[in-house]
């Protein structure tokens, strides 16, 4: 059976995916069709159903929920993980507020994270999150909100930090931080939702059992990164969430699915949201 597969060329997702994908597991009679973009290309397409299993940021996620359900492997989640607001100086908090903010994309975690924190920054434009921070140094922007590997350049780049969100959110909710997670259609049966999801962890665990070694899988799409960054970002990003979600990680994403209803940004909490 083959099944169409999106995720990131981030070192977390590659770091994941690269057995289940290049034949270094036995995948049970699966075989995946995937594609590699960047995740707000993945929420996009999400919209249409255009995949069956997709990574997808826990904000398009709340909006999709009537066609996608949540394996328990894959995510990106956990504590010291969130998206930082960064400037190229400190800001009082009008200023922030009335300022020009670079995000990368509208359905991110990161924008609802931001939505949430600080109502009132409305003036925002999407960008590609890899081109945040030299937007804001040509001064095209007031601030910018950065993820993934960003958060390991900002400073020797003399931006500095506004905010931790990630930290607001983890002292607002006492809850570690759902930032993307693995999502499936729900039209496929549960029998290969179950298989897909353990497929997974056995491909993360081909990749722990070779780690520190990266393989090209990794290199080759990490967009020229250092590979002291990959690791760093693999080392944030990849925990033990992302193995299993377990019971601390299912009560996150409730608190922001209850979150995003208390605030008007969605219409109800789903009933169900894992397959």
């Amino acid at each position: 059976m083959k099944i169409t597969l999106g995720f990131s060329p981030c070192p977390n997702d590659t770091f994941i995916f690269d057995a289940l994908v290049n034949g270094k597991i036995d995948t049970k009679g699966l075989s995946f069709d995937y594609v590699m973009d960047d995740v707000e290309t993945l929420n996009r397409w999400a919209v249409r159903q255009q995949l069956d299993i997709t990574k997808l940021s826990y904000s398009a996620f709340l909006h999709q929920v009537e066609h996608y359900a949540l394996l328990h492997s894959g995510s990106a989640l956990g504590k010291g993980v969130g998206p930082l607001l960064i400037a190229r100086q400190p800001l009082t908090a009008a200023q922030i507020q009335s300022g020009r903010i670079a995000i990368p994309g509208l359905q991110t975690t990161a924008n609802l994270l931001l939505s949430l924190a600080i109502p009132a920054a409305n003036n925002k434009t999407e960008i590609l999150f890899s081109e945040i921070e030299d937007a804001i140094l040509r001064g095209e922007f007031d601030a910018g909100l950065i993820i993934h590997e960003s958060r390991f350049t900002y400073q020797k780049k003399g931006l500095v930090k506004l905010m931790d969100l990630g930290d607001w959110w983890e002292e607002t909710t006492k809850a570690p931080i759902p930032l993307g997670g693995i999502v499936i259609r729900r039209s496929i049966d549960k029998e290969i939702a179950t298989l897909v999801d353990s497929l997974i962890k056995e491909s993360l665990g081909y990749a722990w059992d070779h780690y520190p070694t990266l393989s090209s899988f990794i290199t080759e799409n990490a967009q020229e990164m250092e590979e002291e960054v990959m690791r760093q970002h693999i080392g944030l990003y990849v925990n033990e969430f992302t193995r299993d979600l377990g019971k601390n990680g299912r009560r996150a994403i409730d608190v922001l699915f209850r979150q995003a209803a208390q605030n008007g940004l969605i219409k109800k909490h789903p009933e169900k949201i894992f397959y």
